[in-house]
């Protein structure tokens, strides 16, 4: 049983540098998650019949949850935002032009959000899609049971791989519980703390500065005393 060659990892200087450089940043839990996202992706990538960079989605796929270690994570931005810097300045030291550097960026940035990067550039499209895959079984039954056991035979899924990652995602986030606001993550934490109230949409637009009413303060419409 093997992973189809066209989904392989590119057998590549760069590729060798993002494996050893996630691998020696990340836990094994979330190294293998990260690689089966790559894989699970690229399978997607044929099964859509789309053209993509093997190097490029690998690159997002690795560094998609960087962000959540603690090297990596930022006080007050998002973790994916965290993810996607470390993967841009990680790419820029290795040369790779700027345009795919922001294909990488943007795909690592979007992947909490749903409905929109599929619509995108395929680099975009398949990180999200392997993360759908491997962490949410969204697409489960668009995979033969053939590719499914060779992803995970390569890369093991933990016995209770599905409390692992809700709690991987908790201890990267917990800190910081303001940056899941209108993010799936928000779920995270709520399931971790039941007494979570997160942000809400419409609190802020009803408590926000302006006033009712259709004018505004200075108009000169006199109806503001």
């Amino acid at each position: 049983m093997s992973i189809r060659s066209e989904a392989a990892i590119p057998d590549s200087q760069l590729a060798r540098a993002v494996t050893e450089f996630v691998r020696d940043n990340e836990t094994e839990l979330l190294f293998n998650h990260s690689t089966r996202v790559y894989l699970f992706g690229a399978l997607a990538g044929i099964h859509r019949g789309l053209s993509f960079d093997r190097e490029l989605l690998y690159a997002g796929a690795m560094f998609h949850d960087l962000g959540l270690m603690p090297n990596y994570g930022s006080t007050d931005e998002r973790f994916e935002v965290d993810g996607a810097n470390a993967a841009r300045s990680f790419l820029k030291a290795h040369g790779v032009p700027e345009a795919d550097v922001y294909t990488v960026w943007t795909a690592i940035a979007l992947h909490t959000t749903p409905g929109i990067p599929v619509h995108m550039h395929p680099v975009v499209a398949l990180v999200t899609a392997g993360v759908e895959m491997d962490v949410l079984g969204l697409t489960y039954g668009d995979y033969s049971d053939a590719e499914r056991e060779a992803v995970v035979l390569a890369y093991p899924r933990t016995p209770d791989f599905k409390e692992d990652i809700i709690q991987a995602f908790y201890d990267g986030i917990k800190h910081k519980p303001a940056t899941t606001f209108g993010n799936v993550k928000a779920d995270v934490i709520a399931d971790k703390e039941p007494g979570f109230g997160g942000g809400n949409f419409c609190s802020i637009i009803r408590n926000s500065r302006w006033p009712n009413g259709a004018h505004a303060p200075g108009c000169g419409c006199g109806a503001h005393g």
